[in-house]
């Protein structure tokens, strides 16, 4: 409703509920001195209107409007500011308002939801890699932050988070709508979980946006994989990328894992590769055997990139590692785009080898999916004598697929 059909002080919380905003902040009063403040983007806080000593007026906040944690319904501020009233000096001074005043000011800084953003952020980042790392907190600041960053989050209702992931929607950004949604729904669950909050306003929202076929994964036919293959090896833009999506389709390894590698993680002598602990998803030592064809590879990009630290140095600041869509674009120039990404590779390898014959677990090993726990006790080494003669094998059975050289039997 708008402010100038209030009809009665106290208002009821009716009235407080459904009060609209207007395009400029506004206080309204609700009694002996106690407002209602209400801000542009419709977030609602209460204050006292009191004098000091020397005969001056201030204001006093006392909290948000609400029934969620750390928030303050009609009654609840009206009984605060009667004790308040209460603790008054015989000159008229509140007792202890500074601290008061400063206390609140503490509560409604820590109650914002980028503050516990933040603190999930820090509790969740001992376990992501760098990228990962750097991905979820660059879309809460492009996306969340701006819009609820200073908001108490317990004033955050679940219609304004739809309307917010809508919009999203309607910008065509559907997977990352959907990555937003899961980063601040587990959120407000530690919020919940530390008896912060009571509930969560993002739970459910999912059965009514949008939703995506996963592509991450997106991969062509086993028919189609020669087609693929050759394509890549006549990719005409950038060598260095060329040479990229070669590695990919033959290591099996995350796009990210090679995107960022170091020359120094490489033994091109003893064909081996070590991912470090801190660039693995499940943060532990990656060993890679290469194949000769992957060894000559590298030494091909060596010559390109190999004054750099990394592999595949940015364009324009070689101390980063180029954009993660650069395997993505790349596929995508040779037509390939819905149909084929850097992650799919894995999934085509794990399909080939296990048609193959070759032992699941050699595969999985090779895969970095080796199960948690006692069964998932695992060390870089894992399989490492099986899986250089499977990785060789597949090295060998590529080329033959890509040059339509291939006779189709399965492994004993």
């Amino acid at each position: 409703m708008k402010r100038s059909e209030i009809k009665k002080r106290p208002m009821a919380d009716t009235v407080l509920a459904s009060l609209e905003a207007d395009a400029k902040e506004y206080r309204e009063l609700d009694g002996d001195g106690l407002y209602l403040r209400v801000k542009p983007d419709g977030s609602k806080s209460w204050q006292l209107r009191y004098k000091k000593p020397g005969g001056q007026w201030s204001w006093l906040g006392l909290g948000g409007y609400g029934k969620g944690e750390h928030q303050l319904t009609g009654e609840q501020a009206r009984r605060k500011v009667r004790e308040l009233r209460d603790a008054t000096t015989k000159d008229g001074s509140m007792l202890a308002t500074k601290q008061a005043k400063k206390a609140a000011e503490a509560e409604a800084a820590n109650n914002t939801f980028e503050h516990l953003a933040c603190e999930w952020y820090a509790t969740k980042r001992k376990t992501w890699s760098e990228g990962t790392a750097v991905r979820t907190i660059g879309a809460l600041e492009k996306h969340v932050f701006p819009v609820f960053g200073k908001r108490p989050y317990g004033g955050i209702t679940p219609m304004e988070w739809m309307k917010f992931l809508r919009d999203m929607e309607q910008t065509g950004i559907v997977e990352q709508t959907s990555r937003v949604r899961g980063m601040c729904r587990e959120i407000y669950d530690l919020a919940r979980v530390t008896g912060r909050a009571t509930h969560n306003p993002l739970e459910g929202l999912h059965k009514f946006l949008l939703t995506k076929p996963v592509e991450n994964y997106a991969h062509v036919s086993l028919d189609e994989m020669p087609a693929l293959l050759r394509a890549i090896q006549a990719y005409p833009h950038a060598p260095d990328v060329r040479i990229g999506l070669r590695l990919l389709s033959m290591l099996a390894c995350r796009p990210s894992e090679l995107r960022e590698a170091c020359w120094k993680e490489f033994d091109l002598d003893t064909c081996q590769w070590l991912i470090p602990a801190e660039r693995m998803k499940r943060r532990r030592e990656h060993l890679v055997p290469l194949p000769t064809q992957a060894v000559a590879l590298l030494r091909e990009l060596h010559n390109i990139t190999g004054s750099y630290p990394l592999l595949f140095p940015g364009r324009g600041n070689t101390t980063k590692a180029r954009s993660n869509t650069v395997f993505l674009m790349a596929l995508r120039r040779l037509g390939y785009e819905g149909r084929q990404t850097g992650h799919g590779f894995r999934h085509l390898a794990s399909t080939i080898l296990n048609e193959n014959g070759f032992d699941s677990q050699h595969v999985e090993a090779q895969l970095s999916h080796v199960k948690e726990g006692v069964r998932g006790v695992y060390d870089k080494s894992t399989y490492l004598e099986q899986r250089k003669v499977m990785m060789q094998w597949y090295a060998d059975h590529l080329d033959k697929l890509a040059s339509g050289n291939v006779v189709e039997f399965k492994r004993a």
